[in-house]
């Protein structure tokens, strides 16, 4: 079984910096992307749009510039998010969105994921005109949908959990406020954010990863697979089921590919697990692997072209980018998994960290 597909955009990736800002990048376009969606959870953060602002943050234009300088050259686009602190103002948003350089802005619940330790909390920018100003201007709200300052009898509970409580009390209270703002929910990982996206109107649309596709929170328990500890985690049956039914919808217009591959050259340590499962270079591997076991059977016409409308084409839609010229092929044989080598150590991929040194799918540019 063989078949090509249009170069795709990771609508939701980490590039990292400094050593492995290269090699991560030579990753995503040896998985054939036309671009990404480059995470500003950086050191320091992607917090301010210009260089000439007085804040003590990378700006969009200096991150694109390491970006470029570093291979992203090759690549059709790239969205550098801006990342949401207290000191983020209306202007900001207006003055970025005016200039061309701000396309979206990025909500991380305070100190709730890596890198968020910049974060605010989520009514702050209901109340300052934060969210108004993206909702005026046209840009894109990017959220990692999870409450914050939970107890752990309230983060992770057989009645409930952190993403949960976002999509059912935070979520809602937004679109009250501005109903048709720009609204990408980032790596869904519960059926109830699948119902809210399925429920808002066209401008609210969603990323799935490899592994929530994949995987349930067994799996990640079932002998402590820590390289599949991610955040927002792995979830439960119904869940997956959830998901696997919104991402092969034959008329699915709202969920989209964006891996949240995240690189560490060291996962485990002795204070906890880093958040972030790395699977740069072999994400459409896994993603048709996740289609074939949700039923999809991608010898057929039908099949391939479910694929393709997640894989290639909703999220190029949503963030209106342009279609790709070039293709790749995708065939059902086994190909192995390697750690990718960079001058700060090796990065294992999700499934080798599984104990799985082969995949399914073999890739070709």
């Amino acid at each position: 079984m063989k078949f090509t597909l249009p170069y795709w955009y990771d609508l939701h990736t980490h590039l990292r910096q400094e050593d492995l800002l290269e090699p991560i990048i030579r990753s995503q376009a040896d998985m054939g992307c036309a671009g990404f969606l480059a995470m500003p959870n950086t050191k320091p953060p992607v917090a301010k749009v210009f260089k000439s602002d007085d804040l003590p943050y990378w700006s969009i234009e200096e991150y694109r510039e390491m970006i470029v300088k570093s291979g992203g050259g090759r690549f059709i686009e790239i969205i550098t998010p801006l990342y949401l602190t207290k000191d983020t103002t209306p202007h900001m948003i207006e003055k970025g969105a005016k200039a061309g350089l701000l396309k979206a802005c990025k909500y991380y619940p305070p100190h709730g994921t890596t890198g968020a330790d910049f974060g605010y909390p989520f009514l702050n920018y209901i109340e300052n005109g934060v969210f108004e100003a993206i909702r005026d201007n046209n840009v894109t709200l990017c959220i990692h949908g999870e409450e914050h300052h939970l107890p752990p009898e309230h983060y992770f509970d057989r009645g409930g959990n952190a993403e949960e409580i976002f999509y059912k009390e935070r979520v809602p209270a937004l679109l009250d406020a501005y109903p048709d703002i720009r609204l990408a929910c980032e790596h869904i990982t519960t059926k109830c954010a699948v119902d809210l996206v399925l429920s808002a109107g066209p401008t609210v649309a969603a990323s799935v990863t490899p592994q929530h596709i994949l995987y349930t929170v067994g799996h990640l328990l079932q002998g402590l697979q820590y390289h599949l500890y991610c955040l927002p985690l792995v979830k439960f049956q119904e869940d997956r089921t959830a998901i696997r039914a919104a991402v092969t919808d034959p008329y699915n217009t709202k969920f989209f590919a964006g891996t949240d591959s995240a690189a560490h050259t060291v996962k485990a340590t002795e204070c906890g697990c880093a958040a972030g499962c790395f699977t740069g270079g072999i994400a459409p591997q896994l993603y048709a692997q996740g289609f074939e076991d949700a039923g999809v059977d991608l010898s057929s016409l039908e099949g391939r072209r479910i694929f393709e409308n997640f894989l290639c084409h909703v999220g190029r839609n949503y963030y209106g980018l342009d279609k790709p010229d070039q293709v790749f092929t995708l065939e059902k044989r086994p190909s192995d998994v390697q750690a990718l080598s960079t001058p700060a150590g090796d990065i294992i991929p999700l499934p080798l960290g599984l104990g799985n040194p082969k995949l399914n799918w073999s890739l070709s540019l």
